[in-house]
């Protein structure tokens, strides 16, 4: 298995095992890259109590590493827009889980240039979160 871009603006991974087990990894994971996770919201959750809809569980961890988000926002004050690094936990079945990261690299073609350093550093950070995700079993 190995880290992929999903999208034009998401790195992604998809490893086999259970939503519960990885959410708590991926916790691990972003504070051993120097993260902390300011937000969690529970979609599934959120899309029950308001709209009566069930979907499978699904989480987004709103993550940062304030010496990035320091450097980011005096660099160009407008990607404090951006903050912080989303980072969604989905159940796809029972022993499966994808895990994408918003790509910081994308911060660069909205913020330019000034945050080019900064998206690096953010990028290598997430990917290796990823990473560290697809190497369990």
């Amino acid at each position: 298995m190995t880290t992929e871009r999903a999208s034009g603006f998401t790195l992604s991974a998809v490893v086999p095992r259970p939503f519960d087990d990885v959410v708590l990894e991926v916790r691990e994971a972003l504070t051993e890259q120097g993260f902390g996770v300011l937000t969690e919201i529970d979609l599934a959750w959120t899309f029950k109590a308001k709209l009566d809809v069930d979907v499978p569980p699904q989480v987004i961890l709103g993550a940062c590493r304030p010496q990035l988000a320091y450097q980011a926002v005096t660099s160009e004050p407008s990607v404090a827009t951006m903050l912080p690094c989303n980072v969604v936990v989905r159940q796809v079945d029972e022993s499966t889980t994808a895990v994408e990261a918003f790509d910081p690299q994308a911060m660069v073609a909205l913020g330019g240039a000034a945050v080019e350093d900064v998206a690096r550093d953010a990028g290598q950070r997430l990917t290796a979160v990823l990473e560290t995700l697809t190497r369990k079993r």
